[in-house]
């Protein structure tokens, strides 16, 4: 696999930026937390007892310790220097270090990986493959991690949002349409620094991995429940949200909701 390094490198430095504030700013977002759960749900459906977890995009290591309080072995990697540096500490202060290895390294570079074993699981949270054109490229790379019977979960971000979609009522045209025409690229920023996501559908993760993998699951987060970046919505509507909660549950599943929300979760299996 051959990438430019030039590709991921704005959103390394983003990340780089956010290390130190990142729990900060999300760990007390309840739909943060809605998320994580919901993603910790879908994926313990399918985790056998001591499962070895590859994840990428790991961040300060939130799912990377959760799965490891539940007797799971994690090899947490991810572009950022720092990101991983809040990792380790985690790590240190939870006594985890028997469950828990980390690696630099970009999913673009997985070829290059050290810890050269195969892997139960290939987990990513959080639309971090989201920050690569060449997804298609890191797809393929994925097959020979993994044992057979081995499962990937991937939480991306998908073209259609119908909560952004419905900003456009309030004039913010930006903000409705820049999935949908985002081909080469929608802008974002962190902590100033600015850098590109592209957007991808279920099937087009399906038609990379179908050779060797069976679709096992596709479901809609936060389709009915709005996005994370409306932070304040759960405390001065708990009600509402509530309910929402309690529809999505029922929807999640569903067409078109499992193709429109703000992320949705992928599982497929790798074929014996």
């Amino acid at each position: 696999m051959i990438i430019n390094k030039a590709e991921y490198e704005p959103a390394e430095k983003a990340f780089e930026k956010q290390a130190t504030v990142f729990d900060d700013i999300y760990d007390h977002n309840l739909i943060v937390k809605y998320k994580r759960n919901r993603t910790h749900a879908h994926l313990e459906k399918y985790l056998k007892n001591g499962s070895k977890i590859l994840e990428l995009n790991a961040g300060t290591g939130n799912d990377a310790i959760y799965f490891a309080n539940k007797g799971h072995f994690i090899h947490a990697t991810d572009v950022s220097k720092g990101m991983l540096s809040q990792l380790n500490q985690k790590v240190k202060d939870s006594n985890l270090n028997e469950f828990i290895s980390t690696e630099q390294i970009s999913f673009c570079d997985l070829k290059q990986i050290s810890k050269k074993t195969t892997y139960d699981v290939i987990f990513s949270n959080f639309g971090g493959l989201n920050c690569t054109n060449t997804l298609n490229e890191v797809l393929l790379s994925f097959s020979n991690l993994l044992k057979p019977n081995g499962i990937i979960t991937l939480v991306i971000m998908p073209p259609i949002c119908l909560w952004e979609i419905f900003t456009f009522m309030k004039g913010n045209f930006r903000m409705a349409f820049r999935r949908l025409f985002a081909k080469n690229g929608a802008k974002a920023h962190i902590e100033g620094v600015h850098f590109l996501c592209w957007y991808y559908r279920p099937s087009y993760i399906y038609e990379y991995l179908k050779k060797d993998f069976e679709l096992m699951e596709v479901e809609g987060l936060c389709t009915i429940v709005p996005p994370s970046y409306f932070e304040r919505f759960p405390t001065r509507f708990p009600r509402i949200f509530a309910l929402l909660k309690k529809i999505e549950d029922k929807m999640k599943h569903k067409f078109p909701f499992k193709y429109t929300g703000d992320y949705f979760i992928i599982t497929l299996k790798k074929r014996q």
